[in-house]
């Protein structure tokens, strides 16, 4: 059996060789073309001219486009709500691109960009929230779910609470910058290969950009260098501009952005401001809760409809908020349009309700494992109801944290800290144990599908597509073994090509963690309905009962006969049976009403927690993270080896979110932390210095392929223990009257700045 075992990445030895082939390494064509933006130095401004003759005189320029150039449809958007690939009369942030030049090399297209000469009006712009708010500017009308009667609980309850909490988005930092090829063929055909999470969206994008159906565009896409949601739609702009400088020309093209136009053009992820006003009994449970979410969106819709949306969704997180009121709004600033990133607002919304738990515990004086404990959803009965009205089935949240806790010894290390403070004057240190519950499933209910297509060649090779893409999280391994499982075949004999529309189409974004999911489950439909084919021929042939054939082992087992697989084939072959199949699958049970805040929107939910504890110094702002303690649930795991590695990363990204990774746009709106440089993902050394991750011992109630769970977001919010860690710590500086209120990320300045308020110092 391949599946349930820890195998190694089907790309890992061309990783590591570094000959795995990535959108910018194959060969182009002879007589290709190189393409780049220029964009706008403005945030907000009312184009009044714009002078291109330099740009098209620059060395090496075969064409320059503006928006009145375009053949067809000058819409990018992931969205039903318009988004220009080139300005059209105004700008809306600082680094949308204007025009798009071509030229014979990348470094022509990009030295020619820079030569545009433009005036503009400047308009005012709105660069915060707060700005957004002021002038009542959001992308929809405000946004609530509603259980219960929150007021009148809070204010009843012993004890209230309320805060603020500011928190900042996040660049994917993907080691594969955005990159795509166009290769015109026949006829209005074409070829696009992009790096891209959602090779549909991009035939669709492209065939409305060249006005031809979507049967004249091919999308194909074998690996990315890494996507954590921003290659989810941020790959529009570069295959649209390839395929229609392609069309015009008749030329190959080719666009890559280099690494700061990279973080000046495309999304991160969205920072929130999260408030809340709690009613809390004397024990630390929760009586009443009222939730604001403010999502700054930027200056398009993109996908921040969604991502609030699932912000809403984990407010609660693994936590029964008896009386609760959730209101969403979503705000449009001047900034880059924020995207889809690991969590999909899932991590913000369930970094507020983290802080609430952590605002509680400081200010009754209680530990704060016991009042997470206190107030988690129950196994059954009145206390399973999320705000949107899903009944929690699958809790497996109180044993996996007590578990946890003895398995880290949260007990004695917390003492042992608490020791360690009282005597330590510089050094502080902090633990803090956060659960996660992450629903999985796409919250458009109709992208919950998935399709495969199955070859089996005569020699016993397997041959698959499917419609997820993989960019290193290991899908394409997960779905080989679940093809090599039908059959009984080690893994090496299943291939697997590029993601391809042409292959299989309509597909869904490889998003909401539901890769292996939907893909793993049409691969194995289709690889069934060959399997039923060659039972049905040996039973005929053989004369034996179906159900006495087996596939193991590279071999068939027919009654007392076995032969090589290749053999059945072959003679399955001559018998005229068809070894090729397609393979459909749909999730069961989910159905939502976003508006109304009620539904299914999740077939299931994943579970984890981790025991983080850091070390500050309070001269500083300095930290180190010195210990992660992780135990997540992943079902019964198609691969343990490749699912603990996303654990490790996730568990790294997610306290980078929270730590270190800070966006700062100045006062005109320019993005300064665009580089390396200037914007500081982990390194090695910032990872924890001991590292214990385990999976939890568990199969998945629901029939999902072979009863695994989603791995590639839920672990990323177990990072928010890091933030409670550190808070803990900062804790250590006062007396307890003041609540610390840190905000994200907690760099070192605003941990100084903590630790400073805690002893009563004024900046």
């Amino acid at each position: 059996m391949t599946v349930h075992r820890s195998l190694p990445h089907e790309s890992g030895p061309l990783h590591v060789t570094g000959t795995a082939r990535y959108v910018d390494d194959v060969p182009l064509p002879p007589g290709a073309l190189h393409l780049a933006f220029g964009l706008s130095d403005r945030a907000r401004a009312r184009i009044t001219a714009m002078d291109l003759d330099a740009v098209r005189a620059a060395p090496g320029v075969v064409a320059v486009l503006t928006a009145a150039d375009l053949p067809g449809a000058n819409d990018v958007s992931p969205s039903p709500v318009p988004e220009p690939m080139l300005a059209e009369g105004e700008v809306f942030f600082h680094g949308q691109p204007l025009f798009l030049v071509v030229a014979e090399s990348h470094l022509a297209a990009r030295k020619a960009a820079r030569l545009g000469k433009v005036s503009y009006e400047d308009l005012p712009a709105l660069l915060t929230i707060d700005d957004g708010l002021a002038v009542d500017s959001l992308i929809e009308p405000p946004v609530e779910y509603l259980r219960g009667a929150p007021e009148p609980a809070i204010a009843a309850a012993a004890h209230v609470i309320e805060g603020t909490m500011e928190i900042g988005g996040q660049e994917h930092f993907y080691l594969e910058g955005q990159a795509a090829h166009a290769v015109p063929g026949e006829g209005d055909e074409i070829l696009v290969l992009s790096s891209t999470q959602h090779p549909s969206e991009i035939q669709h994008k492209v065939a409305h950009a060249l006005h031809v159906p979507f049967n004249a565009v091919r999308v194909e896409m074998r690996r990315m260098g890494g996507g954590f949601g921003g290659k989810e739609s941020q790959g529009n702009a570069l295959a649209v501009s390839c395929a229609v400088a392609a069309r015009l020309t008749g030329r190959p093209c080719a666009m890559r952005y280099d690494r700061d136009d990279d973080m000046v053009i495309t999304g991160k992820r969205h920072p929130f401001q999260v408030r809340y006003r709690a009613g809390v009994a004397a024990d630390g449970r929760l009586e009443g809760i009222v939730f604001e979410q403010f999502c700054n969106c930027g200056w398009s819709n993109d996908l921040s409809l969604p991502v609030a949306d699932r912000a809403m969704l984990h407010a609660d997180n693994a936590y029964f908020l008896p009386h609760v009121r959730i209101t969403s709004h979503r705000v449009k600033t001047n900034l880059c349009s924020f995207t889809a990133f690991r969590g999909f607002g899932g991590p913000q919304g369930l970094v507020g309700i983290e802080r609430v738990m952590d605002h509680i515990a400081a200010s009754l004086r209680l530990d704060p494992l016991s009042v997470r404990q206190a107030n988690l959803y129950d196994r059954e009965g009145p206390r399973t109801v999320t705000p949107y009205h899903m009944v929690v089935e699958d809790n497996v949240a109180p044993e996996l944290i007590a578990d946890l806790a003895v398995r880290a010894d949260y007990a004695e290390r917390r003492a042992g800290i608490a020791a360690f403070n009282a005597e330590s004057r510089v050094l502080k240190r902090g633990i803090a144990l956060t659960p996660v519950k992450f629903g999985i499933s796409f919250t458009l209910t109709h992208l919950n599908q998935a399709g495969a297509l199955v070859h089996v060649y005569t020699d016993g090779s397997v041959h698959l597509n499917h419609g997820g893409t993989e960019m290193g999280q290991g899908l394409h391994t997960k779905v080989a073994q679940v093809a090599a499982g039908v059959f009984g075949l080690p893994l090496g004999a299943v291939r697997i090509t590029a993601t391809d529309t042409g292959k299989v189409p309509n597909t869904s974004a490889t998003a909401a963690s539901s890769g292996s999911d939907l893909n793993g489950m049409a691969v194995k439909a289709a690889c069934d309905t060959i399997a039923d084919r060659l039972r049905d021929f040996a039973a005929e042939r053989w004369q034996i009962d179906r159900d006495a054939i087996r596939f193991e082992g590279g071999e068939v087992v027919i009654g007392a006969e076995r032969l090589r697989f290749a053999e059945l084939v072959e003679a399955a072959y001559m018998a005229r049976v068809q070894l090729s199949a397609t393979g459909y699958y749909a999730t069961p049970k989910v159905q939502w009403d976003r508006r109304a805040g009620r539904g299914r929107p999740f077939y299931y939910f994943a579970y984890g927690a981790a025991v983080t504890e850091v070390a500050i110094d309070t001269l500083t702002g300095e930290y180190r993270i010195l210990r992660a303690d992780i135990l997540h649930d992943v079902g019964a795991s198609l691969n343990p080896a490749i699912d603990i590695g996303q654990i490790e990363g996730a568990y790294v990204q997610g306290a980078g979110w929270l730590t270190t990774e800070e966006l700062v746009w100045d006062g005109q709106g320019r993005l300064r932390t665009h580089a390396p440089s200037t914007y500081k993902i982990p390194c090695a050394s910032d990872r924890p210095q001991v590292f214990n991750v385990a999976l939890w011992d568990g199969r998945n109630r629901e029939e999902t392929i072979h009863r695994s769970k989603a791995v590639g977001e839920p672990p990323f919010m177990l990072g928010v223990s890091a933030l409670m860690a550190i808070s803990d710590a900062i804790a250590a500086c006062g007396d307890g009257s003041r609540y610390v209120a840190l905000d994200a990320p907690a760099t070192p300045e605003r941990v100084l700045r903590a630790v400073d308020a805690q002893r009563g110092i004024a900046w």
